[in-house]
């Protein structure tokens, strides 16, 4: 036996990943993201509390951020990519000036259609919103344009933070994002400033400040961590920068497209206009359920090639997706749903009756997130995201598909259908991404 073989053998073997170690990982991620799933409830309950709520609700939550999503989901995947390969200085500024490049160019995109008749082309052409909508909306996507800049380049320091087991830094940014979004609000608040443009201008804010803060606290571990390559690294060239993150980002880009969709199926069904105010308090609620499913996707991408994960992972999802599904259907079922939306999301009690009626039909969404996480994680880890942008492009089609039919068979409002058909297409996302991750199972534990 040579001296290297002897050398590995007697090398210690990695412990198997506990659930301890997995909970450590997610609970700051966890938190991060229910603080960032707090912000659309906050933003909405003061709209709510502001002139013309219903205009504004609309406009913000049916129009501009929707379509700012869509915008910005080419960026979205930046953080899972800084996790998976911010090994070392070169791919950090690789990935750095690649993040920047992308961040410029789609908030240059947005102003772009925000500051043209291209907003009136595009935007209310494809959306068709009630004619009192379009100018608050006009405005506030005017606001928002910086928004994607700010988050490419907040997310990739992000990733490096989580990489090198500072996950505590991001929910800590998300708490200055948070005070800087709130203290916003209390502002405009007292000036009593349009809705929509009020919004739009705290998110702005908020995101600014958390971008700030990962640029501080990642400055000293890329100088202590983030060592030159070695002489055998392969090193992360565009080429192959591309080749693994052009799938992945098609992915969100493909899962948000469903959501002007939505606001169009809502704009043509029955009671649009309340449809349209009620859908950001609706969905913002399901996403804070939704939220702690979506920090477990990079707790996956980090763990998943230790032994035993695939148990200890795949326990902690089912456990987090029964967690969920049981909270949300206690407040649909229960007059904590209508306490909620008129107490505290400030609905007027018609508006409140439909929100909470609505809730059902968004039942299973936030166990399908914490289904896509697991699954799509493992893929990610593996380097093999064509299965997940397959799994979107199959959501896409189911959502599509049920949004064309739900609003010309059924006389439902159509913040009920966009969710029934969000769940739908959840769903069938969710079963072709165990399909493509079921090979991985042999080799990940």
């Amino acid at each position: 036996m040579s001296t290297l073989a002897a050398a590995r053998d007697d090398a210690p073997a990695q412990p198997a990943l506990t659930t301890a170690a997995v909970l450590r990982t997610w609970w700051p991620l966890a938190a991060s993201w229910l603080l960032m799933g707090a912000e659309l409830p906050l933003l909405s309950a003061v709209v709510a509390r502001l002139a013309e709520p219903n205009t504004h609700l609309a406009a913000f939550g049916s129009v501009v951020f929707p379509v700012s999503l869509l915008i910005e989901a080419p960026v979205i995947m930046m953080l899972a990519a800084s996790v998976a390969l911010s090994r070392d200085r070169a791919a950090f500024e690789r990935l750095r000036r690649f993040a920047l490049s992308a961040g410029v160019l789609l908030s240059s995109l947005h102003a772009l259609i925000a500051f043209t008749p291209l907003f009136d082309l595009l935007v209310v052409g494809a959306i068709d919103p009630p004619p009192e909508v379009v100018e608050p909306a006009r405005l506030g996507f005017r606001l928002i344009a910086p928004w994607t800049l700010m988050i490419a380049d907040r997310r990739f320091h992000q990733g490096v933070l989580i990489r090198h087991g500072h996950s505590r830094a991001v929910g800590i940014g998300t708490l200055v994002r948070l005070f800087a979004t709130g203290s916003t609000l209390l502002v405009g608040w007292w000036l009593a400033a349009p809705g929509c443009a009020l919004a739009c201008s705290a998110l702005v804010v908020g995101v600014t400040s958390e971008m700030l803060f990962a640029r501080a606290v990642v400055s000293p571990v890329v100088k202590r961590d983030l060592l030159e390559p070695g002489p055998h690294s392969e090193p992360l060239t565009l080429a192959r920068l591309l080749a693994f993150y052009v799938p992945l980002a098609l992915t969100p880009l493909l899962n948000l497209a469903a959501q002007p969709l939505g606001s169009a199926t809502m704009s043509r069904a029955p009671l649009a206009l309340e449809s349209m105010a009620v859908w950001p308090v609706v969905f913002g609620l399901i996403f804070v359920l939704r939220a702690v499913g979506i920090a477990f996707n990079e707790v996956v991408v980090s763990h998943a090639g230790e032994p035993g994960a695939t148990r200890v992972l795949g326990r902690f999802a089912l456990v987090l997706a029964l967690a969920c599904v049981a909270l949300l259907t206690l407040v649909a079922a229960t007059p904590l749903g209508h306490a909620w939306f008129v107490g505290v999301a400030g609905l007027e009690p018609a508006l409140a009756d439909l929100a909470a009626g609505s809730l059902w039909f968004g039942l299973l969404l936030p166990a399908m997130t914490a289904a896509h996480s697991y699954y799509q994680g493992r893929l990610v880890h593996a380097h093999r995201t064509r299965g997940v942008t397959e799994s979107v492009g199959i959501f896409l089609v189911v959502t599509a598909t049920l949004l064309w039919l739900g609003e010309r068979a059924t006389a439902w409002p159509g913040v009920q259908i966009a969710l029934g058909a969000f769940t739908c297409g959840s769903t069938a996302q969710a079963l072709w991404l165990a399909v493509r991750a079921r090979g991985l199972a042999r080799t990940s534990g």
